[in-house]
């Protein structure tokens, strides 16, 4: 029997279940039921038992779980299907398989340690483990891959305006979808595709959020903040989540995975890029200019010497006076 059964009856009511209640639920003998509410609590979940009344769950554990995330989610479809797994080499590359697999749309994986994480360019992010919140939601839109444009800078935006709220720091996004707070990164996002021609499979966003890291490696220890190191608070991960789902549902759902015109004049507004000298590659060539704004399709506007204006999308930009 999986403990987890166990959990979704306890977390349905607030009042006692009996053991031969639970039992008959499950079909099994009372003692296995106590031996799963053993279990559970020796990983953190708290459960009062009462003699001729039953047992009530009467807290979760602090680390992020699935039972506390799904009581604080409202959102309907970002999360319908939502797993919280030990370990994992990468979140995205455990949702490809589901979405081979076929899972639905608006699933959700997350972690509480990820050891082979991905990051933009091909870059490896790691994170010890309960220390922060990593996650990756799958769309199946139907769209044409060149109509995915607005997804990256929705996701930022998303991100951007939840924890601005959450935490009260005065998060803001660097070009596409790095989240900041100063001149360090705090959030990272990275969105990756199955398509065919004419046609998107799905899309993967993955989501990395410094949560309670106290110190980072020396080379990026002037790049890197936490929410830990920004407020000196260990916040709920599991409402924080909560609470990034239900924003990332709010901004994909209400501008229909597009950059409205709407969306777009929030981004800019929080984009610390634009109005800064940038620096970024052109067929091998290296170009510098001012960001001067968002293009319909999430592209950077950036404003050459000569005045004319160049469209950067992809790979590496560096804004002056930030990471």
């Amino acid at each position: 029997m999986n403990d987890n059964k166990i959990l979704d009856i306890l977390t349905r009511t607030s009042e006692y279940v009996s053991g031969q209640a639970l039992a008959q639920q499950l079909g099994v003998s009372r003692q296995a039921v106590w031996k799963e509410i053993q279990a559970l609590r020796t990983r953190g979940y708290a459960i009062e038992s009462v003699t001729n009344r039953g047992y009530r769950l009467s807290a979760m554990p602090n680390y992020l779980n699935a039972p506390a995330v799904k009581a604080a989610l409202t959102a309907k479809i970002i999360g319908c299907e939502l797993e919280v797994l030990d370990s994992v080499g990468s979140t995205n590359d455990y949702l490809k398989a589901r979405g081979s697999a076929g899972c639905k749309s608006g699933a959700v994986a997350a972690a509480r340690e990820q050891v082979s994480g991905k990051g933009r360019l091909g870059r490896v992010w790691q994170s010890r483990r309960d220390e922060n919140v990593m996650f990756s939601v799958l769309l199946r839109p139907q769209i044409a891959p060149s109509e995915v444009g607005g997804i990256t800078p929705l996701a930022g935006l998303a991100v951007c305006k939840a924890l601005r709220r959450f935490t009260g720091l005065d998060c803001r996004i660097k070009w596409p979808n790095d989240i900041i707070v100063g001149r360090k990164k705090l959030v990272g996002i990275l969105t990756e595709m199955s398509a065919e021609f004419d046609a998107v499979e799905y899309i993967i966003t993955g989501i990395g959020v410094n949560v309670d890291t106290a110190a980072f490696p020396g080379e990026i220890a002037d790049k890197a903040t936490s929410i830990f190191l920004e407020t000196g608070r260990h916040v709920d991960k599991n409402k924080l989540l909560a609470c990034l789902l239900d924003r990332l549902e709010r901004e994909f759902v209400g501008n229909e995975l597009s950059l409205t015109p709407a969306a777009r004049e929030e981004y800019a507004a929080l984009c610390v890029t634009l109005g800064r000298t940038v620096g970024f590659t052109r067929g091998g060539v290296p170009l510098s200019g001012l960001a001067a704004g968002i293009a319909e399709n999430g592209a950077l506007e950036v404003m050459l010497p000569d005045g004319s204006i160049c469209e950067v999308n992809s790979g590496e930009v560096t804004a002056q006076g930030i990471y």
